[in-house]
């Protein structure tokens, strides 16, 4: 199984949402083989489920806060996730490290609580361009990933993405030997932690139509975690039928 994530970030409105819908599914029907999962802003979470209810088409929340509910001012609730039929949460994504100082603990307790709800955390992890250029990079991944699945049920279901903090957004491109060897080094610490050798671990970083298909082939690329090519039907179309 191959999956498609679109991680919209802060663009679309509502009207935007439905309109790329109405289009894309004129254009893209999921195949066996392939998930195409998409993370819109929390105020068009709404929309998208109106416009995919129909649809084999997933999605979820880009963030959420680990309690259902409560005096949390502008978190969003996983629990409304899945009340409007979302079926997973994008967790740990450098932004929200960055801008907002998440932590792996903070991180670990949000997996947990995803995962209660029966919906499926996509834990984002990946090195800054400091951790890569001072070594650091095979260390940086082992950390976030022992504390941010420290309190994870490895029963259930689960997605990781790495990203390359230096090649998100910046036009800069991981080269295919640098993404091989992140995602074995990904791939062994799963396992080494008592994950299903099963669990996807999709690759993102100026992910683009022009370099999808090299990318799909390298061992242990399970799919792509997409941000600026995904706003768009035609490009994030073709980076699906990669």
């Amino acid at each position: 199984m191959k999956i498609f994530a679109a991680n919209w970030k802060l663009h679309k409105n509502p009207k935007e949402t439905r309109e790329f819908f109405a289009e894309f599914l004129k254009q893209v029907s999921p195949v066996a083989d392939r998930e195409i999962v998409f993370f819109p802003s929390t105020i068009c979470l709404e929309a998208t489920s109106q416009s995919l209810s129909s649809s084999k088409i997933k999605w979820g929340a880009q963030n959420c806060y680990y309690e259902a509910k409560g005096a949390f001012t502008g978190e969003t609730s996983a629990q409304t996730v899945k009340d409007l039929g979302g079926q997973s949460v994008l967790i740990g994504h450098s932004e929200r490290r960055a801008i907002f100082t998440e932590t792996d603990e903070l991180i670990a307790k949000k997996v947990s609580f995803i995962q209660g709800l029966g919906l499926t955390p996509l834990l984002c992890l990946g090195e800054t361009l400091a951790q890569r250029e001072a070594g650091e990079t095979l260390k940086v991944l082992s950390q976030q990933l022992q504390t941010g699945l420290s309190k994870a049920d490895k029963t259930k279901s689960l997605v990781i993405a790495y990203e390359p903090v230096w090649a998100i957004g910046t036009g800069r491109i991981a080269t295919s030997a640098q993404v091989q060897e992140a995602h074995a080094a990904v791939f062994q610490n799963i396992q080494k932690l008592g994950f299903s050798s099963a669990t996807a671990i999709l690759y993102g970083g100026s992910v683009k139509p022009e370099n999808s298909k090299e990318l799909l082939a390298i061992p242990h690329v399970d799919g792509f975690l997409v941000g600026g090519a995904s706003l768009e039907v035609a490009s994030f179309k073709a980076i699906c039928q990669s």
